[in-house]
């Protein structure tokens, strides 16, 4: 998809007046809170991820990884973006680079495109805030085996897919959640990385000028 360029996410990501939220819901389970409840007690934890685009067959790609199983952790085995929560006295960006080069060992240089709305996730009481870099040439993945299973290439142009947009019933206690999933080879990629891609392909939905 050549409109898919560089250009044109910077554009996407500096829309002015969109509505992010609305994006975000798009793919987000039912029900789910999208804000932190003023009920709850202290700040939320803060986190980063980085949606690294690059260069994958002659079109755009964003690396996904799926995450080794950790006890007690709530994300465990799940498919995410690389990142995690930031350490006292990082910002948004150096915790978003700091993480892919811990999870997925990359050393190119990163050009910062912009950033996402921040996501909450409500089970682990995280904040996070999603940055856009471009790196212009395929990495040379080294994942970190106690971190990352697996390293997931998915061209950026399957978000625009339809067909690759799935809605199931889950069963929750005696209830039941919608919950929308993309389905990026063969993996079902929801919640808050389903919600982070959503406001990405709305954006560039909206900026795409054919």
């Amino acid at each position: 998809m050549t409109f898919l360029t560089l250009e044109r996410i910077r554009a996407a990501l500096a829309l002015p007046g969109f509505d992010s939220e609305a994006a975000q819901r798009l793919m987000a389970p039912r029900p789910r809170a999208m804000r932190r409840s003023q009920a709850r007690v202290g700040s939320p934890r803060q986190a980063s991820v980085l949606v690294l685009l690059y260069p994958l067959d002659g079109e755009l790609a964003v690396v996904l990884v799926r995450r080794a199983a950790h006890p007690h952790d709530v994300h465990s085995g799940q498919i995410g973006l690389p990142g995690g929560a930031r350490e006292p006295g990082e910002t948004a960006l150096e915790a978003a680079l700091r993480e892919a080069r811990e999870e997925l060992g990359l050393r190119e240089p990163v050009d910062v495109l912009g950033q996402l709305a921040q996501v909450y996730i409500p089970p682990s009481d995280f904040e996070v805030t999603p940055i856009v870099g471009y790196v212009a040439q395929h990495p040379a993945w080294q994942p970190d085996a106690a971190e990352v299973v697996e390293v997931i290439e998915c061209p950026l142009a399957w978000l625009f897919d339809d067909a690759r947009k799935k809605v199931e019933e889950w069963p929750v206690g005696d209830a039941s959640m919608r919950v929308p999933w993309y389905d990026i080879a063969g993996h079902k990629v929801w919640g808050a990385t389903a919600i982070i891609l959503s406001e990405l392909e709305q954006r560039l939905r909206l900026a795409w000028e054919p």
